[in-house]
């Protein structure tokens, strides 16, 4: 079969598409072909190793998964003898942040990691639904929100920004957006009440009060939007932070509480991947999510698709299609 191959860390250069060993379903797996799957921010940053310390769990000096990808879309070609909620023959969606060497044509998942697609999407909306999604919903199920609540979101127009608009939306806050000028529809229509254009104006510099900040693109602080919370409020980011100080502060800010007016930080770890696909195939259904899609690429242009979602340019997902013709 073929696959995306990468033995060394470095930039999206080191990938190579390569004829591999087709796997085999173990007792606890299901063999899938592969249909689409996508590059994001998760793909760029193991095969570039950052942060460093990520090598403790992909390998200190060179991958020890060698076969790139996360999310994926495809149909299942063989069970092991201990599935029991997959069939053969099943379309199926699903996504493993360790890294479920998505870029081939085939791989080999556990029955957590793989859900059956909805009947409403096609490989292509399955395959970019997950990764952003999975995220979003992980950290905003960890703030306690009210109906007509007020949250901003940074980075509104990314995997999981977007995802995290349509969530938000289903939980009747109201959401202020935060996005580039050409986005401002879509958000719009993603479900945001208030959008603003940090071209022109620095969100950070609000008057505006929120019981929620979530900066799904990491690119501001706790400090630099703490007086947008109200007492009580939360800000998560999807990134470290300087000095990773988002792992510190969530533990810093409830002990210093009378200096921070009871503003906290969280950070949460997303493990439940099999709890996330079964909500996001539910909001799908109920037509009440779908994954936004910027471009797609074929498995055979990769490098280029990786190279342009490290631009940090895109709009929610990109796509690879996968073509199993001889």
């Amino acid at each position: 079969m073929k696959a995306i191959i990468f033995t060394k860390y470095g930039p999206p250069d080191v990938l190579e598409l390569r004829e591999v060993q087709k796997p085999t379903a173990k007792d606890n797996e299901v063999l899938i072909k592969v249909h689409a799957t996508t590059v994001n921010r998760t793909d760029c940053a193991t095969i570039r190793a950052i942060p460093f310390f990520m090598r403790i769990a992909t390998g200190l000096l060179k991958p020890k998964k060698q076969i790139t990808g996360t999310d994926f879309a495809g149909e299942v070609e063989a069970i092991g003898k201990n599935i029991l909620s997959l069939k053969v023959g099943d379309k199926v969606f699903g996504f493993d942040d360790s890294g479920a060497e998505s870029h081939a044509q085939y791989l080999t998942a556990e029955e957590d990691n793989a859900v059956t697609m909805p009947n409403n999407i096609s490989f292509e909306q399955a395959a970019a639904s997950p990764e952003g999604a999975h995220y979003a919903y992980n950290i905003i199920n960890k703030v306690n929100l009210k109906k007509g609540q007020h949250v901003l979101v940074n980075g509104a127009t990314g995997a999981i920004g977007s995802a995290a608009i349509q969530l938000l939306k289903n939980l009747d806050v109201n959401i202020t957006a935060v996005c580039g000028t050409k986005n401002t529809g879509l958000v719009k229509s993603l479900g945001a009440n208030k959008v603003i254009d940090y071209t022109e104006e620095d969100f950070t510099k609000s008057e505006d009060k929120y019981e929620f900040v979530f900066d799904a693109v990491g690119k501001s602080s706790f400090f630099k939007c703490k007086h947008l919370l109200k007492p009580g409020g939360i800000y998560i980011s999807t990134d470290l932070g300087y000095m990773a100080q988002n792992i510190f502060l969530p533990f810093i800010t409830p002990i210093l509480k009378f200096i921070f007016e009871n503003k906290k930080t969280i950070f949460p770890m997303p493990v439940n991947i099999k709890r996330s696909l079964l909500l996001i195939k539910s909001v799908i259904e109920q037509d009440k999510f779908k994954a936004v899609i910027d471009r797609k690429f074929p498995l055979e242009k990769i490098v280029a698709a990786y190279k342009y979602v490290e631009t940090g340019q895109k709009t929610g997902n990109v796509v690879i299609t996968v073509n199993h013709n001889k």
